[in-house]
């Protein structure tokens, strides 16, 4: 799988270094207001950055794409090596990867204090929401806990996350792979963009590789290169199955992939060492919930009836492709919305469910069959066709579900939305 990144910070002057990690300010954030004064029932901008905003930046991390290269900024003098081998040391103790010191990975958490600054709040925003979704799973498949840290360096935390390689979500999963791991992908729902899914599907991924390889560091490279790359990479070494050993012999990407890793639990656990926390965004994780859907609903119907913006909207459900919420007896899919609006939901669900079934009704294209459709000429073209009809163009596009104006001989398109013909029909 291919990945991405990015991220941090800002200076750190504190005379002591005592552990503070980001665990500790995230559970200040739990009781704060996620409603805004004037409106008792609309969210506040202040929401939207814990799940970013901006979702037409799809794109996850760009580091791996990028060059880690330091520029000018002289670090901190009170933040020596001898300091950081200590700091490293310590988390060692309480972690079961292997985390030493040594010169690249003290250069990547450099880089990234010095560096990568503006990020950083944002990163830690939304890592109040998702960190606990990720902690659940992981301690249901019995794995540690720091690999949370692992969708920092996937997607910087962002659930509609998409590389060039096709890879989605917070957890960055190839198509194929995905479907291995139980992801349903179809024309309405793409369960990698799907927090809940992607991440129980990841921990049973990263199951099956710590079984395959027996140990941490060499499966967390799989993750990203795929497990072949890494047998490679243990063979051309000699047999050798320590990854600072192997390292070189990895996929360039690779080569930064667990130091990156590192880099982004060592920031995260001395967040407050480095003066670096969040930036009070309301919305958490424990003030969501879920509702089961009766009937397809859409997300405009919901937005009709519900007061919520339509980028939380989307936010909390990225894994409804086209804003629409399908239903099926087989399969069981959800709503995700703050606990404060699943009440008002529940008091307009009879609306919700029958403006949706009206707009699916005007938008649904038309089963094609002989009485209804005509058999396209050569010389045909849309305009030509709606005309002969006495039909209008976006009525003949919308009942045969097209999007480009492009023909075929031979095609047979839809020409009436009326159970009887009315029209001689070739």
């Amino acid at each position: 799988m291919l990945k991405l990144l990015l991220f941090y910070f800002l200076f750190f002057s504190l005379p002591f270094y005592a552990q503070n990690s980001f665990q500790s300010t995230f559970e200040k954030q739990r009781n704060l207001p996620i409603f805004s004064k004037n409106d008792p029932h609309t969210f506040s901008e202040r929401n939207l950055v814990i799940l970013d905003k901006n979702y037409s930046d799809k794109n996850s991390n760009q580091w791996l794409i990028n060059p880690l290269m330091p520029n000018n900024n002289e670090p901190s003098s009170d933040f020596s090596s001898l300091l950081l081998k200590k700091q490293l040391e310590e988390l060692n103790h309480i972690t079961p990867f292997e985390i030493s010191h040594n010169p690249t990975l003290e250069r990547f958490i450099r880089v990234y204090l010095n560096d990568r600054k503006e990020s950083i709040s944002k990163l830690m925003d939304r890592a109040t929401y998702y960190f606990p979704i990720f902690e659940a799973y992981l301690d249901k498949y019995n794995l540690p806990l720091e690999i949370k840290y692992l969708a920092v360096i996937e997607s910087a935390l962002k659930p509609n996350a998409t590389s060039k390689s096709g890879a989605k979500g917070l957890w960055q999963f190839m198509l194929t792979t995905g479907k291995q791991f139980d992801l349903q992908v179809n024309s309405y729902v793409d369960d990698r963009f799907d927090p809940l899914k992607s991440t129980e599907a990841a921990c049973k991924y990263l199951s099956s590789l710590y079984t395959m390889f027996n140990d941490w560091d060499l499966a967390l490279a799989a993750y990203n290169s795929g497990p072949g790359n890494v047998r490679k990479a243990i063979k051309r070494a000699g047999g050798k199955r320590n990854y600072w050993e192997i390292r070189q012999f990895l996929p360039q990407e690779t080569r930064g992939y667990l130091p990156a890793f590192y880099a982004t639990y060592y920031i995260f656990e001395y967040a407050k060492t480095h003066q670096l926390e969040p930036t009070n965004s309301a919305l958490t994780y424990y003030e969501i919930d879920t509702i089961h859907v009766k009937k397809q609903i859409t997300f405009a119907s919901i937005q009709k009836n519900i007061p919520i913006k339509k980028e939380l909207l989307i936010a909390l459900n990225p894994q409804y492709k086209r804003e629409i919420i399908p239903y099926s007896k087989n399969q069981k899919y959800v709503l995700t919305l703050p606990k404060n609006l699943t009440t008002i939901f529940i008091e307009n669900e009879n609306e919700i469910y029958q403006s949706s079934q009206t707009k699916s009704h005007q938008t649904q294209r038309i089963e094609i069959t002989k009485n209804n459709s005509y058999i396209v000429e050569k010389g045909d073209n849309l305009n030509k066709i709606a005309a002969k009809y006495s039909i209008s163009l976006e009525q003949l596009k919308l009942w045969n579900g097209l999007q480009t104006d492009y023909l075929i001989t031979k095609q047979r398109l839809v020409i009436t939305n009326k159970k009887q013909k009315q029209h001689a029909i070739k």
